[in-house]
């Protein structure tokens, strides 16, 4: 029923490609996901650099005209209209962001990864309490139907433990003549390389499927060894390899990203699936893009006793998206709010700081450190 129907008011913080992508699926139907309680209204977005950028934006998104253009993110905050506000500066801006959003009240979901360090992301979780608002890291994988799927597979112990996970996201790149120095991909100042930018998806998997299904009572943070190479022109990370064993069991995760070699050299799909959950009773493989994911399988084992038959069949399962897909994580904004809950469940605040301090201990292993000033945990800073 329309009365049932709970809105949510969105600003848009930056006006690059990943807001563009993001803004369009909100003006989405959302009957056309099946999703009949909620709705979004975009009503205002901020460039730092002039109200006439953050209109032309919201005109090429297709936003209705009565959203406001902001010149500055200060203004962006102190709109009374706005319930929630999407941040999708660089990774290298969103502490700075991200605080000036919460010290103004505002409940946020900013993009991946949270933060540059965990010790930035333990900061804004707090003001986050104290401000008693809604806070969310922008992992939109977490949210697709296929995943959750996929988790209530696993839960209900159909491909019995899970022992390993394997992730990679890799592409290939001519980095020097496609990024040379700067291209944020690659710049230092932004945070830049594979880790912050590609690898969070494998982290994503990984965790999802080993430290996010444990009861929280038995989460520990995974023992980290990790190898990174460098980007010789920056000193980035272009690869990095990360195994991670969880106590209390000993599950290993496998996480890899690179921008040398791509996880699916020939787009076919024929180097086979780069997501791989495996159990004691089978595995399940995901193939396509590991952020955005449309199929799986599901591998049963063949039995250890002879003329046993496997525990399930084989099956293979595809999913359509009705967009881009990443209305899923801006729905689970809204039902967030409407039912008074600050953080969700199905992405933490706890786990988005282990997730943060696991990255932080591969970079400490790898000697990636970023310049003090995107490091830095003071607030608050000119240039942001």
């Amino acid at each position: 029923m329309v009365s049932n129907l709970y809105t949510i008011r969105w600003g848009i913080l930056a006006t690059g490609g990943i807001a563009q992508t993001f803004t369009k699926d909100l003006l989405i139907d959302p009957a056309t996901r099946n999703a009949t309680d909620i709705r979004h209204s975009v009503v205002a977005a901020a460039s730092s650099t002039s109200s006439d950028r953050a209109a032309k934006f919201l005109q090429e998104c297709g936003v209705p005209s009565t959203a406001k253009a902001y010149a500055s993110y200060k203004e962006l905050v102190t709109d009374p209209d706005i319930d929630i506000i999407y941040i999708a500066t660089p990774h290298s801006h969103h502490y700075q962001n991200a605080r000036l959003c919460l010290e103004a009240g505002k409940n946020v979901l900013c993009e991946k990864a949270f933060t540059t360090n965990a010790a930035q992301a333990k900061i804004l979780v707090q003001i986050a309490k104290e401000k008693g608002v809604f806070l969310m890291e922008a992992v939109w994988t977490r949210y697709f139907p296929l995943v959750k799927e996929l988790q209530s597979i696993v839960q209900k112990g159909t491909i019995g433990d899970v022992k390993r996970v394997f992730a990679d996201l890799s592409y290939k790149k001519d980095v020097e003549k496609e990024f040379g120095p700067e291209h944020r991909m690659v710049n230092m100042d932004l945070a830049g390389g594979v880790l912050l930018d590609l690898g969070i998806y494998s982290l994503t998997w990984v965790f999802q499927f080993i430290y996010h299904l444990q009861p929280p009572s038995q989460r520990q943070a995974p023992i980290v060894a990790s190898s990174m190479t460098k980007y010789e022109k920056t000193g980035c990370d272009e690869m990095t390899s990360i195994i991670l064993t969880f106590p209390p069991n000993n599950t290993h995760g496998i996480a890899t990203t690179n921008i040398r070699v791509s996880h699916d050299p020939d787009y076919q799909g024929t180097a086979g699936a780069p997501i791989r959950i495996q159990g004691t009773l089978g595995e399940i493989q995901v193939t396509g893009l590991s952020f955005r994911p449309t199929t799986y399988t599901l591998i049963p084992a063949s039995s250890t006793t002879p003329g046993s038959p496997a525990t399930f069949k084989q099956e293979i399962v595809t999913h359509e998206i009705p967009g881009r897909g990443m209305f899923w994580e801006a729905d689970e904004c809204a039902r967030c709010l409407r039912d008074g809950k600050k953080e969700s469940e199905g992405l933490g605040w706890e786990e988005s700081i282990v997730i943060m301090e696991t990255m932080d201990e591969v970079r400490r292993q790898g000697g990636v450190k970023y310049p003090e000033r995107i490091e830095s945990t003071e607030y608050p800073l000119e240039g942001f």
